[in-house]
């Protein structure tokens, strides 16, 4: 049986998200409204119904979690650092930080992220917060960064393989020379003594996605 969901469809992807989904300022970021579902079980449970699959990938892109906040709050606070400048969000999900670095006055903004729905996520929370940025579907990962861009990683370094893969990412963009903004609470696979603590949040989330209701999380650079 297919589902009625078609995330390739942004229409289909719209309807859904709008339907499933509040707007919701993150706290610790509340300058940016985002399309934000409530709990993590029934969005999950949903995206399956509609898709007519099971075991989909969770809904990354429904939640505000502490690495993006982290690392837009950075960013929203030290407006400089993307100012003119390329920013690519890598893994974007909701978009948040994207969002960020465009109100922060970069030239030209990236978000990219491999799930259909994240994409369609991002467009729509952009809209909402009068943000001009550009989406892609593409795997980034596996090229190469525009020199001297500012690249910004929230939250991946929760699966071994894409760990490996994005400082595998982050050192040819450090070689290309850009600048490189991880937000982390170092999740299960962050590399310890790699990268370098900027800033250091307490970041309010929920018990529902995390061990704490308040997240330790550090924004490092690159």
């Amino acid at each position: 049986m297919t589902g009625r969901l078609d995330p390739a469809d942004p229409r289909s992807a719209k309807r859904f998200i709008v339907e499933n989904t509040k707007p919701i300022a993150p706290p610790l970021v509340p300058e940016i409204t985002l399309r934000l579902a409530e709990e993590s079980l029934p969005i999950w449970q949903k995206t399956e119904d509609e898709l007519g699959e099971l075991n989909v990938p969770p809904p990354f892109w429904a939640f505000a979690w502490a690495g993006g906040q982290a690392v837009s709050r950075y960013l929203l606070d030290h407006p400089e650092i993307c100012r003119g400048r390329t920013v690519l969000d890598i893994g974007a999900g909701s978009g948040i930080s994207a969002i960020a670095a465009a109100k922060t006055g970069a030239a030209r903004v990236l978000a990219a992220d491999i799930d259909g729905l994240a994409i369609a996520a991002c467009a729509i929370n952009a809209e909402a917060n009068a943000a001009s940025i550009e989406t892609t579907g593409a795997d980034l990962l596996a090229g190469e960064p525009p020199a001297g861009s500012v690249i910004i990683v929230g939250d991946l370094f929760y699966e071994r393989q894409l760990a490996g893969r994005v400082v595998e990412y982050i050192d040819r963009a450090k070689a290309l020379g850009c600048s490189v903004y991880i937000g982390d609470p170092r999740r299960g696979y962050f590399p310890d003594g790699r990268f370098t603590p900027l800033a250091e949040y307490q970041v309010p989330v929920s018990r529902e996605l995390e061990d704490y209701d308040i997240k330790r999380t550090i924004v490092w650079g690159g």
